[in-house]
């Protein structure tokens, strides 16, 4: 696994389940969740609190990737780390599940080609 910058502390909720890491920014602190979005610095606690507002329940969403600025297909997180992303497109809740489906790996934080189903096709 990449190692994160020194200075990124790790948000755990009480499971112990890591959902982010909180980064120093001058007098306050940026939150980054699992896929390496970054917010806008607020004070520790609001950090704290947006961390565990998000979760991770973003990660079980569907997404929609961009295989090319023309074309994209639906799919699913399988995989998230610093060292990268991998999706899967989505069987559709095919149920039978028979034929195997393409997956991407994509670099981390997360890039433009991903972006969340609703924001494309709502």
């Amino acid at each position: 696994m990449t190692p994160v910058p020194t200075d990124w502390i790790e948000h755990r909720r009480g499971d112990n389940e890591l959902i982010g890491w909180i980064v120093p920014e001058g007098e306050d602190f940026a939150t980054i969740d699992l896929l390496g979005r970054r917010s806008e610095p607020v004070d520790w606690l609001s950090a704290e609190e947006r961390l565990e507002e998000l979760g991770i329940g973003y990660l079980a969403e569907r997404y929609a990737y961009w295989k090319t600025p023309d074309v994209w297909t639906r799919v699913k997180i399988i995989e998230v780390s610093p060292d990268g992303i991998t999706v899967q497109e989505d069987d559709y809740g095919d149920a039978i599940g028979g034929v195997p489906l393409p997956s991407h790996r994509l670099d981390w934080p997360m890039p433009k080609e991903l972006v969340l189903l609703a924001d494309v096709a709502g």
